[in-house]
């Protein structure tokens, strides 16, 4: 199993992405941008409406976690007929192996109806075509611990740290070292064995 299948590391947006189309003269702009929360995809969401103030639907989705992770979802037809919009777009977000994510499409009403199946093709549709373009990088869950070691351990431990991609956020030299570390939670048990092995068992080794 992949890293990123776990749960450890995930794709999420790298920046705002946008594509646009007509579909039977109907206006469609759908916008993805990160969002970390839901309180985050708020913000996104308020922010496409103030940019097309006079639209005739601002519909949204998000899901503000892991790709496929329901815990923190939300969607929006904004007046559009009920689960014509806003379900189908994070019914594509949900399968996208995308996290942290949030997708409006804005509509201009050109005059003709496109009917409930229509409106659901449409709505989803943009958001798959936006995911093509969509830049990502990933994100990587880290985890906090404690080790302190003697000062003739560091540059072991640094080598650790540095294969791992441990982020050291403070250090503390006193009688020993102490290290404040953001661990990736796939490499914790990799970590802990590491600086067992390297010093001997001397390290003390806390997970927070």
């Amino acid at each position: 199993m992949t890293d990123a299948a776990k749960g450890s590391t995930y794709p999420v947006p790298a920046r705002r992405c946008r594509v646009e189309e007509t579909v039977r003269r109907s206006r469609f702009i759908t916008t993805l941008s990160r969002a970390e929360t839901a309180e985050a995809a708020g913000e996104v969401i308020a922010s496409i409406r103030r940019e097309f103030p006079d639209a005739t639907h601002n519909c949204w989705a998000f899901v503000a976690g892991s790709p496929g992770d329901t815990a923190h979802i939300g969607s929006s037809d904004d007046g559009e007929p009920g689960g014509s919009a806003g379900r189908p777009m994070l019914n594509v977000l949900l399968h996208s192996g995308v996290g942290e994510v949030a997708a409006v499409v804005t509509r201009y009403f050109g005059g003709t109806k496109l009917g409930i199946g229509g409106l659901m093709r449409a709505y989803a549709g943009g958001v798959k075509s936006a995911l093509e373009d969509l830049p990502t990088e990933l994100r990587v869950v880290r985890a906090p611990c404690v080790v302190v070691a003697a000062y003739g351990e560091i540059s072991a431990l640094q080598r650790i740290f540095a294969d791992l991609d441990v982020v050291v956020a403070d250090e503390t030299y006193a009688a020993t070292v102490r290290y404040e570390l953001a661990v990736p939670e796939h490499a914790l048990e990799r970590l802990e064995r590491a600086v067992a092995d390297a010093t001997r068992g001397s390290a003390t080794f806390t997970r927070s």
